[in-house]
């Protein structure tokens, strides 16, 4: 037995993550450049990192992020990937970076938890080997039936926000509506025009972040994989889970495609609420999607808030996490 190449002591772990985003402005971290020591920690890839470092690698711990989210937005599983060294060059045990963390993690009271880790190869990047994404959007729709004057109706429904019963488990986990005359299946019917390629630009919101790529005129067409949309249920304990279903219809809205722009997702559930609640109708919605431009979105549609979004998985290849072989006889 011999070693063609020598032995590398840096090793790449995937960590597979999962997150209550109400508490953070995002998964990515920002870097000051006037603090570049100083971590993040408002940010969920600046917690992780901060928490690598009860191992105490040689190298510098530099996280790379498979996805995305925003302020607010929680995540069901996301992946992380992480270069690390040992002073003894070993790699280090995966069932124990995954229990020190989550000890680290809980001894400050952050709302993240490492699902699993594992080694991959040195050329396993966990955002270009990702083969899609599905996000799940969560709503509860009002059971309660009334009839509103039409010069009354916004300001009745705002008020009926705060005066309806909500259950506190899922405070910032589900985006209720209160509204009268919600049509479930009229929202079924134009998720199918949003499914396949299409120029999303006017689903897309202004990044403060510049790149070259995102003035490419093809950087907007994207490919949604499917919309399914299920009745969903309350995850509430007790009698406000009786409260809850008695209450209220829930809804999942889930979104698959191999990427997507800028709270694209928000935009696209912000419109099918918006047409099930009658704000607008199929022909707005075509017009979006057929004149792709910041200009041709309609300003009656209210952007989905975050607190209904879970990045729910990040798909891979099962072939993605194979290691190569180190050595040969």
């Amino acid at each position: 037995m011999f070693s063609v190449f020598p032995i590398a002591t840096m090793h790449r772990y995937l960590l597979n993550i999962s997150y209550i985003g109400t508490r953070f402005r995002g998964i990515q971290k920002t870097i000051n450049k006037l603090e570049e020591s100083r971590l993040d920690t408002n940010s969920v890839q600046g917690c992780l990192e901060l928490a690598l470092r009860v191992f105490r690698p040689v190298n510098e711990i530099q996280t790379v992020l498979s996805s995305r989210t925003d302020a607010g937005v929680h995540a069901l599983h996301s992946t992380v990937h992480v270069d690390l060294e040992r002073n003894d060059g070993k790699c280090y045990d995966t069932t124990i970076l995954t229990g020190v963390l989550n000890r680290t993690l809980d001894k400050q009271s952050l709302p993240i938890r490492v699902l699993s880790t594992q080694r991959v190869a040195d050329t396993f990047h966990c955002r270009y080997h990702a083969i899609g994404r599905t996000y799940l959007y969560r709503i509860a729709v009002s059971k309660q039936k009334t009839t509103l004057l039409p010069d009354a109706k916004s300001s009745s429904l705002r008020n009926r926000a705060f005066e309806a019963f909500l259950p506190v488990e899922e405070w910032d986990r589900c985006y209720f509506l209160q509204n009268n005359n919600f049509d479930i299946e009229r929202l079924i019917a134009a998720s199918r025009m949003l499914i396949g390629v299409h120029d999303y630009r006017t689903f897309m919101s202004v990044s403060r972040q510049k790149s070259p790529s995102r003035d490419h005129p093809m950087f907007t067409v994207r490919k949604i994989d499917e919309i399914n949309i299920r009745p969903g249920r309350s995850l509430a304990l007790g009698p406000n889970a009786t409260l809850a279903t008695e209450n209220y219809d829930y809804w999942d809205i889930e979104i698959k495609a191999k990427s997507f722009l800028y709270k694209q997702v928000r935009r696209i559930v912000g419109t099918l609420l918006a047409l099930a609640e009658g704000r607008i109708d199929e022909r707005c919605i075509y017009q979006m999607l057929t004149i792709p431009s910041k200009h041709s979105w309609d300003h009656r549609i209210q952007i989905a808030p975050a607190c209904g979004l879970y990045l729910c998985r990040v798909h891979y290849r099962d072939t993605a996490f194979e290691l190569p072989d180190e050595t040969i006889a």
